[in-house]
């Protein structure tokens, strides 16, 4: 286990959003499934309790804790792509199964957990600043999926 890592709280479906993420995006695997040695007040022997995944470079923990706390927005992942089938590619994948849309490029999966779905494009134009920043974050709030060619037109004016 990394030394810093990210502890996500499930009910008792970490290990399929943790083989999702796996098969979803780039530089992601499930690397240790934690199953409990006997029973327990809210489950039994055999029952998965932690699995170890990466997602996208990140070390990340899934807890099986039970339904007591839901996710919030309050925490994201935020993908960078580098086009718009990228884009397309990661949105659908997590909406298309069971998720749902946002605005301005967030979407959340099934599961409740926060994703930032970024083109490149779009933090390039809010770092550019100016008018230029200014058209592409106009154009961003108007938004679910953050559409390419739209951030580029903007750009440009």
């Amino acid at each position: 286990m990394a030394k810093n890592t990210i502890c996500l709280w499930y009910n008792k479906d970490a290990e399929e959003a943790a083989r999702f993420y796996a098969m979803t995006f780039p530089d992601s695997a499930v690397t240790a499934v934690l199953r409990a040695p006997g029973d327990y007040p809210s489950g039994k022997q055999g029952d998965v309790l932690t699995v170890e995944f990466t997602v996208a470079g990140i070390p990340c923990l899934g807890l099986n804790g039970g339904p007591h706390f839901k996710h919030t927005e309050a925490f994201s992942f935020q993908i960078a792509t580098d086009d718009q089938e990228e884009t397309d590619r990661y949105w659908n994948a997590i909406v298309g199964n069971g998720g749902q849309e946002s605005e301005c490029g967030w979407c959340k999966d099934r599961w409740g957990i926060s994703w930032q779905i970024t083109p490149r494009v779009l933090m390039d134009a809010l770092a550019a600043g100016g008018d230029e920043a200014k058209r592409a974050f106009d154009a961003m709030m108007t938004m679910k999926k953050i559409d390419v060619a739209t951030i580029e037109a903007a750009r440009r004016g």
